[in-house]
């Protein structure tokens, strides 16, 4: 080979692989290292390198290990006594904070213990402070990763007791579902039971408290942390209206005070809703003995989001009936951390509220850190919550508070380092169709603020119909009447630009033009004699109009349109009426004769005709009454028409 030839290809080579893209297919890890002493267990993880986010703060890891035993810890590097000899396996989640990489993956580790040397060992924690029922997350959401979700209860009775777990997941308002359960585990025998869960039934709860973001808007208690219920068949029925799967445990025999947790391992599906605004919710009911209807209930709300940021804004209105939120009340929650290394004492949410909701319904549904609201016209010197509401903000200060730093020392659990403002409001007197946009800016003390994503708000398209009837006016046409009714499909009260589909009942009649024709023909006889043909038709019709168009409301009084139509005769009849005239001579003095015939012609399907359409409304553009007019253009000399109808959308 020529040394220029080689040259080429070398030159071509590098071009070649400098222009292709590798796939990185490495799998970030992290590894469970552990300390054996006896029956005494020290964890230490070993995690990859940290990718940051430009512009975000700095990254970090959080941790949830499963014990093998039942227990469970968010420390970095937690120590523990187990209780008995025997093989152990550990799992560890680990989530990635204001990272940008996916989460490392890691593999359980089996832990043998063949000696008791520390008999220091604690049982799990009470949960007394949650009423005996408790559900924690690892992470919030994100499509096609895995989550875990430890469902943690308490047989706070004083009698040994055998009771019932649900766990209800993927809601049905959603389109798809948004979670697959991989996995779950149990320390404590509890098994698996099925159950028939379908059901369809009236809305259980009448009150006023609605979550605002089903299609359907179903009437969902709002869940303070955990409520105790006597109904067990109406919360299983409102659950099973509410949510698609269900995972459905028994235990048998829990000694008074005993607690137990269960670990489920979820993965997001790929159809997962993306809106990183929306709330998801999971529903947990505890029932402490199968022999009685009491039990607990709780909502665990996750956030859709793209990357673990903490601090971040959500809603519960991603997607709202417009017919039914009138007076419905919409939740937005702000979550944040402290991630600086010593604690926040002031913190300010400066955050945004969309011209559409009424400020004077706003009320404060939780907060963390817990505190009063701080008294109007004083200085506090305790810690409460200031809130100050402006024209298009309301900032949320937390005053004289402690919350530690996630770099703080001696700071072992993170979310001790977490908080949140969650809100309520209703929508204002007068509101329209449209998408919000709000998000908030986070201060702590005197530094920088960190800005959220967006929160939003939309509305479901829903569906609207409308009867209409009319009269069509055919100017080019002879005696010609036209009458229609009709109906219409839209979406339901729409801003400004949206569809609309109809479908048209005509019933019409007009004459042809009048044909006369004269012949002067002559006799046997030599005589000449004038004939006159007179030939008249009278046509009807039962005519489908189907528009399809293209409508915009300039306000709530006036709309325009415009789109294609098409026009069938479904049936058709032409009466069509010959007479002839016999004149003596070539004039018409004397009529000698008159005969007349008539013969009916009946056709179905047998027209098609295509055109544009231009359209006015004035009345109520978006629902409710209006009248309209309609100039329709027809691919086909001699019918184009107007069109002039009252129209009510409902």
């Amino acid at each position: 080979m020529k040394p220029q030839l080689s040259i080429f290809f070398i030159l071509f080579s590098i071009f070649s692989i400098g222009q292709t893209k590798v796939k990185d297919t490495i799998t970030r890890r992290a590894n469970i290292g552990f300390i054996l002493n006896g029956n005494t267990v020290t964890y230490k993880p070993e995690t990859p390198p940290l990718i940051p986010i430009s512009g975000a703060p700095k990254p970090s890891y959080s941790y949830l290990w499963e014990l093998g035993d039942g227990h469970y810890s968010k420390e970095a590097e937690p120590k523990h006594v187990y209780k008995n000899k025997g093989t152990y396996t550990t799992r560890l989640a680990v989530t990635n904070n204001y990272d940008n990489g996916k989460p490392p993956a890691t593999r359980p580790k089996k832990v043998a213990v063949n000696d008791i040397t520390d008999t220091n060992y604690k049982d799990i924690a009470s949960l007394a402070d949650q009423n005996g029922f408790a559900i924690i997350k690892n992470c919030d959401p994100i499509p096609e990763q895995e989550m875990v979700v430890v469902v943690g209860y308490q047989n706070m009775e004083n009698y040994v007791a055998s009771g019932k777990l649900y766990l209800f997941y993927n809601e049905k308002q959603f389109k798809s579902n948004n979670f697959e359960l991989v996995d779950f585990r149990t320390y404590a025998n509890e098994r698996e039971v099925k159950e028939n869960t379908v059901a369809s039934v009236n809305d259980i709860d009448d009150s006023n408290n609605y979550v605002a973001s089903a299609e359907n808007i179903l009437k969902i208690k709002k869940y303070r942390n955990t409520t105790t219920e006597e109904d067990l068949d109406a919360s299983l029925l409102d659950a099973n209206k509410t949510y698609h799967n269900v995972s459905v445990l028994e235990f048998d025999d829990a000694n008074p005070g005993e607690t137990h947790n269960v670990f489920y391992t979820f993965k997001t599906t790929p159809e997962m809703i993306k809106d990183t605004s929306a709330t998801v919710t999971m529903r947990g009911i505890f029932v402490p003995n199968r022999s009685y209807k009491n039990h607990k209930i709780k909502n665990l709300e996750m956030e859709i989001v793209t990357s673990h940021d903490p601090n971040k804004m959500g809603s519960n209105g991603s997607f709202m009936n417009y017919r039914l939120v009138r007076f419905k009340r919409v939740n937005f929650k702000t979550r944040f951390q402290n991630n600086g290394e010593g604690p926040a004492r002031m913190i300010r949410l400066e955050t945004d509220v969309p011209d559409m909701f009424d400020k004077k319904t706003f009320q404060i549904e939780d907060m963390y850190p817990k505190c009063p609201i701080c008294p109007k016209g004083e200085e506090p010197t305790v810690s409460c919550l200031d809130t100050i509401i402006k024209q298009k903000q309301i900032f949320f200060t937390f005053k004289n508070i402690y919350l530690p730093g996630s770099e703080q020392k001696n700071v072992h659990e993170k979310d001790s380092t977490k908080g949140f403002v969650k809100y309520s409001m209703k929508f204002a007197e007068d509101f329209h169709k449209v998408k919000t946009r709000s998000r908030t800016a986070i201060i702590f003390d005197k530094n920088e603020p960190i800005i959220t994503n967006y929160a939003t708000t939309r509305f479901l398209p829903g569906i609207s119909i409308g009867v209409k009837a009319g009269y069509n006016l055919y100017p080019d046409l002879d005696k010609s009447t036209s009458y229609f009714v009709g109906a219409t499909i839209s979406p339901f009260k729409s801003y400004r630009f949206y569809w609309q589909a109809e479908w048209i009942n005509a019933l019409n009649k007009y004459d042809n033009d009048i044909t006369i024709t004269d012949v002067v023909n002559t006799n046997p006889n030599g005589v000449r004699q004038l004939v006159r043909t007179t030939t008249t038709a009278e046509n009807k019709n039962v005519n489908w109009e189907v528009p399809i168009l293209l409508r915009y409301n300039i306000n709530n009084y006036i709309g325009i349109g415009a789109g294609i139509q098409a026009n069938i005769n479904v049936s058709e009849e032409q009466n069509q009426n010959i007479k002839i005239e016999t004149f003596e001579g070539d004039k018409e003095n004397f009529l000698i004769s008159t005969t007349t015939t008539s013969n009916t012609v009946k056709n179905s399907f047998a027209d098609f005709k295509t055109g544009l359409l231009f359209d006015l409304t004035a009345g109520f553009a978006r629902i409710g009454p209006s009248l309209g007019a309609r100039y329709v253009i027809n691919f086909e000399q001699g019918f184009n028409y107007f069109q002039f109808y009252g129209i009510w959308k409902f």
